[in-house]
């Protein structure tokens, strides 16, 4: 007889950040970030970020916000950084190297969205 396989999170479907004006995100998320939004209702928007979702909203407590940092896989990140900072995102600071893996350096760079709420580019450089 076969032991159960244990139970473990692994695919996550939908991030959630909370905002305070959701047309505004919309706005910076779907103009500015140049990201696919599926749909808006009162309070909410959605975008698909390569089969995960992305949930706007507003927090359901007043003055209370939540937030996880989003990384962005872009295959380039200087010219990420370069197309992103022509729309007029605020970085802060120069896409840099984080980590020396075996086969590639992991690049970063951070912003922020209208919010505040931290957001990342990430690639994987080959050398």
């Amino acid at each position: 007889m076969e032991a159960p396989v244990p139970f473990g999170l692994a695919a996550i479907g939908q991030i959630g950040i909370t905002v305070t004006d959701v047309d505004r995100a919309v706005a910076f998320y779907r103009d500015t970030l140049g990201m696919k939004l599926l749909f808006q209702v009162p309070g909410m928007g959605f975008f698909d970020c390569a089969g995960v979702r992305l949930m706007l909203s507003v927090s359901e407590r007043p003055a209370e916000t939540y937030s996880s940092i989003l990384y962005f896989k872009v295959p380039d990140i200087q010219e990420a950084h370069r197309t992103m900072a022509g729309r007029g995102v605020a970085f802060e600071g120069e896409p840099h190297m984080i980590a020396r893996m075996p086969d590639h350096d992991l690049w970063m760079a951070f912003f922020r969205d209208p919010d505040r709420n931290l957001l990342a580019l990430m690639s994987a450089v080959a050398r």
